[in-house]
């Protein structure tokens, strides 16, 4: 399709759509945090343990990038 392999275009959805993703997931919990008044130390902690996921998927795409997987 549009002259690109299914390879690639799973790659290009899973390093850009899902980063795109992650960024507006970030947004979200900012906004919560705003919503909610979190204030300095509960907006860490949101940032924190709601981001932490996010964190494994970044570093997996690290470690693939690194190793040439």
């Amino acid at each position: 399709m549009f002259g690109i392999s299914e390879e690639q275009l799973t790659e290009f959805g899973m390093t850009f759509g899902l980063g795109a993703f992650m960024l507006y997931m970030l947004f979200i919990i900012g906004e919560l945090a705003w919503k909610s008044k979190a204030g300095k130390l509960g907006t860490f902690i949101l940032f924190f343990v709601l981001s932490f996921g996010m964190l494994g998927f970044v570093a997996k795409f690290i470690i693939q990038k690194m190793w040439g997987i």
